[in-house]
C-alpha cells in the first residue's frame, strides 16, 4: 500500500525551503561582505616614524608593526586585509568593506601606549606593567560601560595606589593614552568637556588587587573599541598618515560576475549528472545541494564573514564533498539492492554502512581546515573558515538531509520493486537466497590488478618528483608580486581612467603589469604593480609620460616588499605540515598508523606535484595559488580515507591475513569497489573547475588550472599510490610477525538513528 502522506510531506518540506530560499537568497547575497579582491575598499598609506628618540626603523621593526596592525584590524572586525611594506619606512593598508573610515584610521594609527600618572604628570606605571591581551569591556556598579585591565605585579600596583592615596586632596590616578611629554598636562585638561586623558579616578586607600578599572563617559561601542585597542597591544612606532583613498576591486565587477556565472554553470552540470546517473537519489541530492549552498551563504552572512576568491574555492570544495557523501551512500544502496535486498532494507543498510566512511573523510578534512584556521592568516584563514562551514553543512545536508528526504519516498512504498529508480538494472540483481555478500559483487574494474602494477606507478611518481625537484632547483617558481619585490605605480588623473586605457599607456612604454586596479572618486586613480625594481631611468621615463598625459605631479612610484606574502606562504606550509601530523594521529587511531602514513605520503605527493607543474609550465604563482593547493590537500585526504575505509571493511570479512596474496586481494577489492565513486566524485568537482577555467574571468585562470591538475593528481594518488603503499607496509608486517589477525571494530557511530 502506497503511503501518500510521505510523498506529500516531502513536497511540503521542499516547497517550504524553496519559498524560504526564494524570499531571502537575493538579500543574503547582496549583504555578504566581499573581500578586497572582489569589492575593493579603503586604503591608507602611512609613514613609519620612531616612537622614541634614537629609535631606528629597521626591517624587523617594520615586520613587528605589520603584525601589530594585523591584530588591530582583526579587532575592527575586518578579515583578510592587505598590508604591504613599501620602501624603507612606509606601510600601505587596504581594508575591505569599512563603513566608518574615521574609526578605522584611529584604530590603526593610535600608538596605544597606556600610562598611569599622578596629577603632576609623573609616570607611575605603563603598558609593560599590564598582562598582555587582558583588556576587556565590562560594566561598573552603576551599569556604565568601562574597561578592565589586569596588572602583572599586584604589589607594585598596591604601592602605586598607596602613594596616590597619600597625595590628598590631589589623590587622582590619571590614566592616559599616548601621553606626549612636554605637550600634555593633567592640569591643562582637567576642566575640559572632552579631556585628552581616559580617566581620573580618586584613590582613597591602597588597593590590594590585580584588576585596574578604567571608568569614564564611554558608550558601549567606545569602551569595546578601547578594550580591543589595548588588547591588540601598542605599536612599536609612530604612524603618520601620508594619504588615504578608496581602492577598486582587484578582480573587478565583470570578473566577479563571470566567476559566479561559471560556478553556476558548473553546479548545474553536476545536478544534471547526478540526476542522470543516480535517478531519484540524484534528484534528492540536487535538492539537498541547493539547501547546502543556501545555508552556507546564510551562515557566512550571519557570522559577518568576508567572501574572497579563496572562500569561493572552499565553497567549491564543499560542493564536491557534499556530492561525494551522496555518491558514497547511493553506491552502497545500489550494492545492497544488487545482493537482493528490498528497496527499504537496502536504503537502511546503505545508509548505515556509508556513515563511517563519510564521517572519517569529513573529520580528517575538518582537522586540516582547523589547523589552517589557527596557523594561517589573511586569505588562508578565510579559506579555512569557509571550508569548516562547508564541511559541517555538507555533512548535515548530504547525510541527514538527503536521508530524510529520500526516506519519505522509500517508506511510502512507491519505490517497492522499482530498482530502476535507483539506477540499478534488474539483470544485475541477485536473489537473496543466493547469499551473495556486497564484497563479492563483480565490478566494472575486476580485470585490473592495481597491486601488481604498483611499481609502474611508483616509478612514474618518483620520476615526476625528481623532475619536479630538478626543475624547481633550476627555474624556481614564477612568483607574482605577492611574493617578490616589485614596483607600485600610482596615477592620479583629473579624469576618469579605464583599465584598457592604462594598459594601452603601458604598452606604449613597453611595460608589462601584474595587475591594474582603479579607485578613488569616479575612478580617477589608477594603480599598477610590476615585478622587480625600476631603474632610475625607467622611473623618470614613466613619470614624464604620465605627467605629460594626465597633468603635472600625478605619478607616484614606490618599491613594494613581499614580506607579508612570504609570511602568508610560510604559515600555510607550517599549517599543512601540522595538519599532516594530526591526520596521521587520527587515522592511526581510527584505522592504523600504516594507513595514516600512506595517506600523508599521498597528500604531500599531490601538493608537491602541483607546485612542480607550475614551475615546469612557468604559470604565475600568486595568493590564489595557495588556496588552490589547500583545496587539493582537502580533496586528496578525503578521497584516500574513503578508499581506506572500504579496505578496512574488507579486512573484517577476512578475519585473518595469512599471505601477501590475501593482502593484495583486500587492496584490489577495496579500490575496485570505490573506483566508481572516486571517478564520479572527481568528475563532479572537475566539472566545476573546468567551468571556472572556460567561463570564469582571466584573473582566476591560473587558480582554475591548479585546481584541475590537482584534482586529477588527487584521484591518481588515491587509486594508484596510497593503498599500494599500505600493501607494502602490511606485507613487511606479515613477513615479520606471521599471520595478521583483523579485529572487528565496535562502531559506536553505526547505531545512530535511522530514518
Amino acid at each position: 500500500m502506497v503511503k501518500r502522506s510521505r510523498i506529500i510531506a516531502f513536497f511540503l518540506i521542499v516547497l517550504l525551503f524553496a519559498g524560504l530560499m526564494g524570499g531571502t537568497t537575493d538579500n543574503i547575497v547582496k549583504k555578504i561582505n566581499l573581500g578586497l579582491d572582489l569589492q575593493g575598499g579603503f586604503e591608507v598609506l602611512y609613514k613609519v616614524e620612531p616612537a622614541i628618540k634614537g629609535q631606528k626603523i629597521t626591517k624587523d621593526v617594520l615586520n613587528n608593526t605589520v603584525k601589530a596592525l594585523d591584530k588591530r584590524i582583526n579587532a575592527l572586525g575586518v578579515n583578510e586585509p592587505s598590508i604591504q611594506i613599501e620602501g624603507k619606512d612606509r606601510i600601505r593598508v587596504q581594508l575591505a568593506g569599512v563603513k566608518d573610515q574615521a574609526e578605522a584610521r584611529k584604530m590603526l594609527s593610535t600608538e596605544a601606549n597606556i600610562s598611569f600618572r599622578d596629577v603632576n604628570d609623573k609616570k607611575m606605571m605603563d603598558g609593560t606593567d599590564l598582562v598582555e591581551g587582558s583588556a576587556k569591556q565590562s560594566f561598573d556598579q552603576n551599569g556604565n560601560p568601562d574597561i578592565v585591565l589586569k596588572v602583572k605585579d599586584r604589589n607594585k600596583f598596591k604601592d602605586v595606589t598607596k602613594k596616590i592615596a597619600g597625595m590628598y586632596p590631589n589623590n587622582q590616578l590619571i590614566i592616559w593614552m599616548d601621553f606626549q611629554e612636554g605637550k600634555d598636562s593633567y592640569k591643562a585638561e582637567v576642566g575640559k568637556k572632552n579631556p585628552r586623558f581616559l580617566s581620573n579616578p580618586n584613590v582613597e586607600s591602597e588597593l590590594n588587587t590585580d584588576n585596574v578599572q578604567i571608568t569614564g563617559h564611554f558608550t558601549v561601542e567606545e569602551a569595546q573599541n578601547l578594550a580591543s585597542l589595548l588588547k591588540a597591544g601598542s605599536l612599536p612606532v609612530k604612524m603618520k598618515e601620508v594619504y588615504s583613498t578608496s581602492v577598486g576591486a582587484k578582480f573587478g565587477q565583470h570578473s566577479l560576475q563571470t566567476t559566479v556565472t561559471a560556478g553556476i554553470i558548473g553546479i548545474l552540470i553536476i545536478f544534471l549528472f547526478m540526476i542522470g546517473y543516480y535517478r531519484l537519489p540524484g534528484v534528492i541530492a540536487t535538492v539537498t545541494l541547493f539547501i547546502y549552498i543556501y545555508l552556507t551563504l546564510l551562515i557566512f552572512y550571519l557570522i559577518h564573514g568576508v567572501l574572497t576568491l579563496p572562500g569561493i574555492a572552499a565553497l567549491v570544495l564543499g560542493v564536491g564533498m557534499a556530492v561525494d557523501a551522496n555518491i558514497i551512500t547511493y553506491e552502497r544502496i545500489k550494492e545492497e539492492i544488487r545482493v537482493g535486498r528490498s528497496i527499504k532494507a537496502a536504503f537502511q543498510a546503505g545508509n548505515k554502512s556509508s556513515f563511517i566512511a563519510i564521517f572519517d573523510a569529513n573529520i580528517t578534512t575538518i582537522l586540516a581546515a582547523a589547523v589552517l584556521f589557527v596557523y594561517g592568516s589573511s586569505s588562508v584563514k578565510g579559506f579555512a573558515t569557509m571550508l569548516i562551514i562547508s564541511i559541517l553543512l555538507s555533512f548535515l545536508t548530504a547525510v541527514y538531509g538527503a536521508r530524510i528526504l529520500l526516506g519519505f519516498w522509500v517508506n511510502s512504498n512507491l519505490m517497492k520493486n522499482k530498482p530502476g529508480w535507483f539506477g540499478v538494472n534488474k539483470k544485475s540483481i541477485h536473489s537473496l537466497s543466493e547469499n551473495v555478500d556486497t564484497h563479492d559483487l563483480p565490478t566494472h574494474f575486476d580485470r585490473f590488478d592495481f597491486v601488481k602494477t604498483r611499481k609502474i606507478f611508483y616509478t612514474i611518481s618518483i620520476a615526476l618528483t625528481i623532475i619536479g625537484i630538478i626543475v624547481l632547483a633550476i627555474f624556481r617558481l614564477n612568483l607574482s608580486i605577492d611574493f617578490t619585490s616589485g614596483t607600485r605605480l600610482q596615477i592620479m588623473a583629473n579624469q576618469t581612467l579605464t583599465e584598457p586605457q592604462i594598459k594601452s599607456d603601458l604598452n606604449a612604454l613597453h611595460l608589462k603589469s601584474e595587475d591594474v586596479v582603479l579607485g578613488g572618486n569616479k575612478n580617477q586613480i589608477g594603480v599598477v604593480r610590476f615585478k622587480g625594481d625600476m631603474t632610475k631611468h625607467d622611473e623618470d621615463q614613466v613619470k614624464s609620460y604620465f605627467d605629460n598625459k594626465y597633468g603635472k605631479n600625478t605619478t607616484n612610484i614606490s618599491k613594494v616588499s613581499p614580506t607579508v606574502g612570504k609570511e602568508l606562504a610560510k604559515n600555510a606550509i607550517i599549517a599543512v605540515l601540522i595538519a599532516a601530523i594530526g591526520i596521521i594521529i587520527y587515522v592511526s587511531l581510527r584505522f592504523e598508523w600504516r594507513m595514516g602514513l600512506a595517506a600523508i605520503v599521498s597528500l604531500l605527493h599531490d601538493a608537491f606535484l602541483i607546485v612542480a607543474f607550475f614551475s615546469i609550465t612557468r604559470l604565475e604563482v600568486d595568493l590564489t595559488f595557495i588556496a588552490a593547493v589547500l583545496t587539493i590537500v582537502g580533496y586528496s585526504i578525503n578521497d584516500t580515507i574513503v578508499t581506506f575505509d572500504r579496505i578496512r571493511d574488507n579486512l573484517k570479512v577476512r578475519g585473518r591475513l595469512k599471505t601477501a596474496e590475501e593482502i593484495a586481494d583486500v587492496v584490489n577489492t577495496g579500490i575496485r569497489q570505490t573506483l566508481t565513486r572516486s571517478i564520479n566524485t572527481v568528475l563532479t568537482v572537475v566539472i566545476t573547475a573546468l567551468a571556472l577555467f572556460i567561463f570564469g574571468s582571466e584573473s582566476i585562470r591560473n587558480f582554475s588550472i591548479a585546481l584541475l591538475v590537482g584534482l586529477v593528481m588527487g584521484c591518481y594518488s588515491s587509486i594508484f599510490i596510497a593503498a599500494q603503499l599500505w600493501y607494502d607496509l602490511k606485507k613487511k608486517e606479515l613477513k615479520k610477525k606471521g599471520p595478521i589477525k583483523t579485529v572487528k571494530e565496535k562502531r559506536k557511530w553505526s547505531d545512530e538513528p535511522q530514518v
